[in-house]
């Protein structure tokens, strides 16, 4: 079977992306022959268009928007690699980066010149995010001067503005009530803006915070801790504390030591991000703002830009805005979105082939 899609970088993930007409509308259908395309499960992929780790292994779902205040929709999918599971319940901020140039791309989206901005519905979170593009000409422009760290070279940056990014998922900012909890007598702190993550100090866990994904990842009994506190994490945010779900997601924080607000390591499936994910740089931005949460603690503000958090990771630094608004009855600052930028480019365009034997398997 053939099925056209597009690879793409979006941020420093990379990914396929489809048109949802081109996929079964039956979920178990459609993940099937995911898991197909993808090459999964198997961990190198060696039979799919997977990378052999999770930040090559995701799948973007275009279609033109069902609701009037978005041009298109997308649906995110996480594909795993080793075993038979897709993932929808998080979301990708990196992948969004390739949503608008493919729907204009693809002619989804007619193009403006000199910009062209792109209302873009997220399924998975039923949030809207509003993407401008440099369409100089009515083209989509991919070469530029914006170098985002841990991404080779430079490129035409993508301005991605998130309206509304609270309680994604549990309705809440702070799911469990409070800005602080405690887990296994560590102090800990749960937030849902745009992702629900679990922030917690490295010095709670042995580590500095400034270590590689290298040293992360070979540390077996710390990664078995973090798991633990992250399924503990789960169950008092109201989520499944199942191992192969991908939310909560969970994130190591210090002082900074390069300049920037916070220093961080974010991680995915029990291993180190190798840069950072777009919507943890968001909940992370908004717990820097939130008052009592270890990541307020530690985040060291610049006073001439208070809401731009310069996040240290291990692949160099990320910028993010949060946006604050007073509430009209308190007057008490409340977020309310988020802005960042990022980049994106396609890579290859033209048709997957699936096996037939392959969607016979059952992805769960």
């Amino acid at each position: 079977m053939r099925i056209p899609c597009v690879l793409m970088r979006g941020g420093s993930s990379k990914g396929l992306f489809f048109f949802a007409k081109d996929l079964p509308a039956d979920p178990a259908a459609r993940d099937r022959m995911l898991l197909a395309a993808m090459g999964s499960p198997d961990a190198r992929q060696i039979d799919g268009m997977g990378g052999g780790n999770d930040h090559c292994s995701k799948v973007v779902i275009v279609a033109p928007s069902s609701q009037p205040d978005a041009d298109v929709e997308y649906l995110f999918a996480q594909v795993s690699v080793a075993r038979d599971l897709v993932d929808v319940l998080p979301n990708s901020g990196n992948m969004l980066a390739g949503v608008a140039p493919f729907a204009i791309e693809s002619g989804l989206v007619k193009a403006a010149s000199p910009v062209t901005k792109v209302r873009i519905l997220n399924t998975n979170s039923q949030k809207v995010v509003e993407a401008t593009v440099h369409t100089p000409g009515g083209k989509v422009a991919y070469e530029g001067d914006f170098a985002l760290d841990g991404v080779p070279g430079k490129s035409s940056p993508i301005a991605l503005q998130f309206f509304d990014p609270t309680g994604t998922r549990t309705g809440r900012l702070l799911p469990t009530g409070s800005a602080q909890d405690r887990i296994f007598g560590m102090p800990v702190t749960c937030i849902d803006f745009s992702i629900p993550i679990v922030f917690i100090k490295a010095s709670s866990l042995g580590k500095t915070g400034y270590e590689s994904k290298r040293e992360l990842d070979g540390d077996s009994a710390f990664l078995q801790r973090l798991e633990q506190v992250r399924a503990a994490a789960a169950q008092m945010m109201g989520l499944s504390d199942a191992p192969d779900l991908g939310i909560p997601k969970i994130a190591i924080i210090a002082p900074p030591r390069e300049g920037g607000a916070i220093a961080s390591r974010y991680f995915v499936s029990s291993n180190c991000h190798p840069v950072f994910a777009a919507t943890g740089a968001m909940a992370l931005a908004a717990a820097c703002h939130t008052p009592d949460t270890v990541a307020e603690e530690l985040a060291v503000l610049d006073q001439n830009e208070p809401h731009r958090i310069l996040i240290e990771h291990p692949s160099g630094r990320m910028s993010c805005n949060v946006v604050a608004s007073a509430d009209p009855w308190t007057g008490i600052p409340k977020l309310v979105g988020a802005a960042l930028l990022t980049s994106a480019r396609p890579l290859l365009a033209g048709d997957v082939f699936v096996a037939d034997h392959c969607l016979k398997n059952n992805p769960k």
